[in-house]
């Protein structure tokens, strides 16, 4: 044993508790800044902020509400933390045992409670009611889910092209048993497909959701909104891509529709209005195209046509070109 170090350790003055209680108010402080900034230091600790109307709108109502609560914290354990110190035995404090109700504190802690929810409702509702509004779209797309892939369907001024959504072959390959291909090798490995669902950005896009087998779910992170896709029900979502934010986004069905379903992921290239313009004009002069083309014979007269196996996900149906779907 060492008595010398054991000397030193006993002769150390000890630190005042004023100290200590300052060093732990500096870091308090220290991550309340941290917090403030969360956004840009820590992206991974808070909610993202999305590219959309609606996830903007979303991350500003979650990040008020935070506030508030880390308000409410700090006002509350600081009045427990002072009375703990204040009033603690080692300096005399005795238990008042007289007082078993007061009125005006009831009444207090009653109010305050449903003034602060009531302030953070209003905002909250505010944002709920926008979210199921779809009026005043400007592209309407049907939506509908199959296990396991999508199908888009435009409405309106893009009406005409429909096509499926399905994963591509790259991740199709490697998702297979004893494939021998490292998942780790395949760009965008189970969120990437062969058709991506195109959009413009600035421009309020309304999804009407349905599904063809069982319930599934359209989900893109970035754009902060989800909704179910339920056979027999057609559900509403609109996003509004705020312009400056064109790219490619990824999401995933996020229900559990069965077999495979880890295998249904949800691309959308989001695109500029006028490139997004020229992409329904050059996917319209491809289906007249295809359209005037005249389709060969697959039987021969008087014989009765095969009849084809279901298809699968990553089936040919689905990897079909783009412009050889054309709506009946």
């Amino acid at each position: 044993m060492n008595l010398n170090r054991l000397t030193v350790n006993h002769i150390r003055p000890a630190r005042p508790r004023g100290a200590v209680l300052r060093r732990a108010l500096g870091l308090f402080a220290a991550s309340l800044i941290a917090g403030s900034t969360g956004a840009q230091a820590f992206p991974a600790m808070n909610m993202p902020v999305g590219v959309t109307v609606l996830s903007h709108d979303i991350y500003r109502i979650h990040m008020e509400v935070l506030w508030v609560c880390v308000a409410i914290a700090v006002a509350v354990f600081g009045v427990m933390i002072a009375a703990l110190v204040r009033f603690r035995h080692s300096k005399g404090a005795v238990a008042d045992t007289t007082m078993t109700h007061s009125t005006a504190a009831e009444v207090t802690w009653t109010i305050i409670p449903v003034v602060i929810l009531v302030a953070m409702a209003i905002p909250a509702t505010r944002t709920m009611l926008k979210i199921d509004d779809t009026s005043d779209a400007g592209l309407t797309i049907r939506v509908t889910g199959y296990q396991w892939k999508w199908q888009y369907t435009y409405l309106g001024q893009a009406s005409g092209i429909s096509f499926f959504s399905t994963l591509s072959q790259s991740s199709n390959f490697a998702r297979q048993l004893d494939s021998g291909i490292d998942p780790r090798t395949v760009p965008h490995y189970l969120l990437s497909v062969d058709h991506p669902l195109v959009i413009p950005s600035g421009v309020k896009v309304r999804l009407l959701i349905t599904s063809a087998d069982v319930i599934h779910a359209w989900w893109v992170p970035a754009f902060g909104v989800k909704r179910s896709a339920i056979p027999g029900f057609v559900n509403e979502l609109w996003v509004k891509v705020l312009p400056g934010h064109e790219g490619v986004y990824r999401g995933q069905c996020a229900a559990l529709c069965g077999r495979d379903h880890g295998f249904m992921p949800i691309v959308v290239d989001v695109k500029t209005p006028a490139d997004f313009a020229k992409w329904v004009a050059a996917q319209k002069a491809a289906l007249k195209q295809a359209s005037a083309v005249p389709v060969p014979a697959t039987t021969a007269p008087n014989e009765a046509p095969v009849a084809r196996a279901p298809v699968g996900p990553g089936a040919a149906l689905s990897r079909r070109p783009l412009t050889a779907q054309i709506l009946d």
